[in-house]
């Protein structure tokens, strides 16, 4: 029998995997019965994988241990269920409206709407600053002005803003963070002989495109839109990606999010606000009062106010700005646990989904999702680590099945999601590399879940610091070894629970083999969670874009040779070539949308040389302009296994 479950669960899987790697090439990613079906039976298997786990694994009610917490741990993996199947619902539909701006773009004829870009900031550098007035200043509408919102009452950015030719709005004190300092630039402009017809927010690390502007502005030709939202893309790696040394190899972390979820929100009509890189309805922010200060994501909210005024928010899944993943570990775990802070706040709220309010099913729906993600994922995660040291240690089982049964209930819907996932996002989940990015923020979110429910007034908005030095190893003490306990518990617990008479040869029943392969799941991810605490050096320079562009090269004796590009940052360039010359002496480099740049050799090696631009302001905002579109800005779209496994060697070995 227990052969025969084994041969039925795997060759289900095979059929499975073999109808994927048959059918789903030759289908279009976008087809939504395609996309139902995949997500459809991806819910079936999980719920089937659930009633199992409910009604045939848990002991009979009694006053113990094992009946304690495997209550507890299946009612925590129920709802992680629930969670997934509501999220293959909204996965299970696509929207893309790149076709639409297109087609719409000047819809407002021979008189452009007036546009306000709106870049709030509190502390940042001026490197970073400079960047990001220098791509909004260069945007390509005609009716435009750019205001930077000074929180941080700098003399010097005022001085920049000026001979930048932009406007500066400094406000008397910081009332209600960010959104009381856009609520203080909201009131000026309202103060205007012209106001806006439409405001566009940007962080103060995001330099937007040329095409922001036009691109976003396409969209509001529906007049019920009332927001346009855009992705976020970064051009540095994120902690994860830095930490690990996969950044050539693994998208950033936002990826699923901002290239999928919210393009299958749109398509549900549950799109929402992320802040920066959006474009907003001046009349919609007017009958709204401006942005709201009770929750600390007032962008999440903006969306919710703006809806129950007949506006909606659409999403242009379309590479329009780039800016500053968090740099540091500890920011990044800041940045993410004031998201969850700011949902909980809102679940709480009069405009959480079961308030009396004007939103939708969708909407409701919609923000259940969000709170399951952020309340049951992260605790599920947590409770996964703590779970087979409970077995080694104490003998306590939450799962009481045999192996063939945990194979046939498990295998074929963890395999099925797996599929549904990958060909969907193009392969842009890994198990275990996903794992990483909750277990950071798995206490911090927690926290903030507790927290928001309990108090969910009265929060301090955490700013997420950008910029500064980082040219050192910081070993983030704290977090490691949180972690270090949990590989502690589970090495440990395997080790005394093998010797123990209900370890390897007891207990669980079959499935004490299933505690051992999740005990060895458990320490592989913590092992990356431990080495992504160890955060390498991030030296403060210019970035670096990969080009093959061809530019033309005047050294004086070899006029106008043509030559191809190595790379380019805004302080130089790699040119593939000999420049027969002496470090120190000048050319001049024709850069196409910048002109003629003076540059000066650097250093010159074997089949390419170095040149250093001119340090002149103007020219820099122009090589700002340049490589701040997107035929530069890189990342990393698909995952590379290779890539993967070659970058942990490097980081571990090296």
């Amino acid at each position: 029998m227990i052969l025969s479950a084994l041969q039925s669960s795997v060759a289900l899987s095979l059929l499975l995997g073999g109808l994927a790697l048959a059918v789903l090439p030759f289908l279009d990613r976008m087809n939504t019965r395609v996309r139902v079906g995949l997500f459809g039976l991806s819910a079936l298997l999980g719920l089937r994988y659930l009633l199992w786990r409910v009604t045939e694994t848990v002991p009979s009610p009694a006053l113990t241990a094992d009946v304690l917490f495997s209550y507890l741990f299946v009612a925590l993996e129920g709802l992680a269920v629930v969670s997934s199947c509501l999220s293959f619902l909204i996965l299970s539909r696509v929207r893309d409206r790149r076709r639409e701006a297109t087609d719409h773009g000047g819809w407002w004829g021979a008189e452009p709407p007036q546009v306000d870009v709106l870049i709030a900031t509190y502390n940042e550098e001026e490197a970073i600053l400079a960047r990001t007035i220098a791509g909004a200043a260069g945007m390509d509408h005609t009716r435009l002005r750019v205001w930077v919102l000074d929180d941080g009452k700098r003399d010097w950015l005022r001085d920049l803003c000026a001979a930048k030719g932009v406007g500066y709005l400094r406000r008397p004190d910081n009332k209600h963070a960010k959104a009381g300092n856009i609520n203080h630039a909201l009131n000026h402009l309202a103060g205007l002989e012209r106001s806006p017809d439409f405001v566009a927010v940007l962080d103060a690390d995001f330099v937007p495109h040329r095409n922001f502007v036009s691109r976003a502005l396409a969209l509001f030709h529906d007049p019920g839109v009332g927001l346009v939202q855009t992705p976020q893309h970064f051009f540095n790696p994120d902690p994860i990606q830095a930490n690990l040394n996969i950044n050539h190899a693994y998208p950033d972390e936002q990826r699923f999010f901002f290239d999928h979820v919210m393009a299958s929100r749109d398509a549900w009509g549950i799109a929402f606000c992320c802040g920066t890189s959006s474009m907003i309805r001046w009349s919609g922010l007017q009958a709204i009062g401006g942005f709201p200060t009770d929750s600390v994501t007032e962008d999440f909210l903006v969306t919710l106010k703006l809806k129950q005024m007949g506006l909606r928010t659409v999403y242009l899944n379309e590479r329009l700005s780039d800016g500053l993943a968090p740099e540091g570990l500890k920011e990044y775990i800041t940045q993410r646990g004031r998201w969850c802070l700011g949902l909980v706040q809102i679940i709480r709220g009069q405009n959480g989904p079961f308030a009396r309010n004007p939103l939708t099913f969708m909407d409701r729906l919609g923000l259940v999702d969000s709170f399951l993600y952020w309340s049951i994922t992260f605790s599920f995660r947590l409770a996964c680590f703590l779970a087979p040291p409970l077995y080694w240690f104490l003998g306590v089982t939450v799962v009481n099945a045999t192996l063939p049964d945990v194979v046939a209930y498990f295998l074929p819907y963890f395999l099925m999601v797996m599929i549904a996932l990958n060909w969907t996002t193009r392969g842009q989940v890994v198990p275990i590399l996903t794992d990483v990015g909750q277990m950071l923020t798995m206490f911090e979110i927690n926290r903030a879940v507790v927290t928001g429910l309990l108090k969910p007034k009265g929060h301090a908005f955490k700013v997420t610091a950008k910029g500064g030095e980082r040219g050192q190893v910081v070993v983030q003490w704290g977090l490691l070894r949180r972690f270090g306990w949990l590989f502690a518990a589970n090495l440990g617990g395997m080790l005394y629970g093998s010797l123990a008479d209900y370890g390897i040869e007891g207990g669980a029943g079959d499935g004490k083999w299933i505690v051992l392969f999740w005990t060895f799941y458990n320490l592989a991810a913590l092992a990356l969670a431990i080495i992504v605490c160890i955060e390498l050096p991030r030296y403060r320079r210019d970035e670096r874009f990969a080009s093959s562009e061809v530019v033309h090269i005047d050294i004086g004796h070899a006029r106008d040779r043509a030559l191809h590009l190595l790379d380019i940052s805004l302080g130089g360039a790699r040119v593939q070539g000999t420049a027969d010359l002496a470090p120190g002496d000048g050319m001049t480099v024709k850069l196409e949308g910048v002109g003629a740049v003076p540059a000066t050799l650097v250093a010159q090696h074997d089949g390419f040389f170095a040149v250093a631009f001119a340090n002149d302001p103007e020219l820099r905002d122009r090589l700002i302009r340049k490589l701040y579109a997107d035929e530069y800005t890189g990342g990393t779209p698909n995952v590379r296994i290779t890539g993967v496994l070659t970058g942990l060697a490097e980081r571990l070995f090296r």
